[in-house]
């Protein structure tokens, strides 16, 4: 992307290579903000119609601008500091928080040739950039001085990493399909039509990797590290105003960032399901399988009560971790002895 948006330039120069990549970066980031406001708004909708309420309904028409309202209000509350808190800690773990939700995107391609950052190892890097996540919540919870902040960011350590683990595995299996670490070339892998779909022959796995993406992004059921019926609010106990603005922008960046790979890496990326329909452009696709993924989310949320945290942490090391390494044991003997193995790796 910043490549094609520095060639229209048509000039030479480091500075208008700044100027495409700060393009690039904007072209993403900004429509992610504002769909990232209506996800919250189409969330609060589909838990309404689950529980045949209403939901938002007066601000802008249809309620669309209740977000936008709320963000406003936030926007322009005090922030609140506890006496006892560590100040520059206090304040720079939203931030964490916020920002390396936004920065995993970079890899995400919307369609062929349409990422900010084509890597090679696109995979390991979202790996990496959300394993770095948990960092925020713990930052919050040791520097609010609030023994309720501080359980849930402990909770939130070991949920996340018992979680990542599983998430690891079920990316090998896919891995080994494709033939590589690229995103790119992982939704190639499935061009054709929705019989090449991954979810297709790795259904058990899209499962794990479902469940385990629900408990990597705090959701319902796994909402632990915030239970409030037990912990009020959790790390954001302390929290108010934009500092809060940014743990929430930064929750919903990361499910739709997790619906986005879930996509991509089970769902064919940008192809069109039948081959007759690629006229149709594919960041159209991408955005459909996105949207089709957090109706996903929404509803677990809607109807699934929420674990105990005992069996939350069963479930992680004692069913998921046992049920992926035999998966990827089971998959890698089917391409190795079945002669499936992908050549372009």
């Amino acid at each position: 992307m910043v490549k094609a948006l520095y060639e229209l330039f048509g000039i030479e120069g480091d500075f208008l290579y700044l100027i495409a990549i700060v393009a690039a970066v904007l072209a993403v980031v900004l429509p992610l903000l504002i769909a990232v406001a209506f996800s919250v708004y189409f969330d609060r909708k589909i838990w309404a119609a689950v529980q045949l309420r209403r939901g938002p309904n007066v601000v802008g028409p249809f309620g669309l601008l209740q977000s936008f309202a709320d963000g406003l209000k936030l926007f322009l509350k005090e922030t609140i500091i506890p006496a006892g808190a560590n100040k520059v800690i206090f304040l720079i773990a939203p931030m964490i928080t916020f920002t390396l939700a936004l920065i995993s995107w970079a890899v995400i391609p919307f369609d062929e040739g349409m990422a900010i950052a084509d890597l090679n190892v696109g995979i390991i890097y979202i790996l990496a950039i959300s394993s770095l996540g948990v960092y925020g919540i713990i930052m919050s919870g040791w520097a609010s001085n609030s023994r309720y902040a501080f359980l849930g960011a402990l909770r939130s350590a070991a949920q996340m990493v018992s979680y990542e683990v599983s998430i690891g595995f079920v990316l090998v299996c896919v891995l080994i399909a494709a033939g590589s670490l690229n995103l790119s070339d992982i939704v190639e892998a499935q061009a054709g039509s929705v019989l090449n779909w991954y979810f297709i022959p790795f259904f058990p796995i899209f499962i794990i990797f479902f469940i385990s993406a629900l408990a990597e992004t705090n959701r319902p059921p796994f909402d632990l590290p915030e239970a409030e019926a037990e912990l009020v609010a959790g790390y954001q106990v302390e929290y108010s105003s934009m500092a809060f603005a940014l743990f929430f922008l930064g929750e919903y960046a990361n499910i739709l960032l997790m619906s986005a790979v879930m996509a991509i890496l089970f769902f064919g990326g940008w192809h069109a399901p039948l081959p007759f329909l690629e006229f149709i452009p594919g960041f159209i696709w991408l955005f459909i399988k996105i949207a089709f993924g957090f109706w996903l989310f929404a509803m677990v949320k809607a109807f699934v009560p929420r674990y105990r945290y005992d069996q939350l942490m069963r479930l992680g090391w004692k069913v998921f971790l046992p049920l992926s390494l035999f998966f990827v044991v089971f998959y890698a003997a089917i391409f190795v002895y079945g002669g499936f193995l992908p050549t372009n790796g």
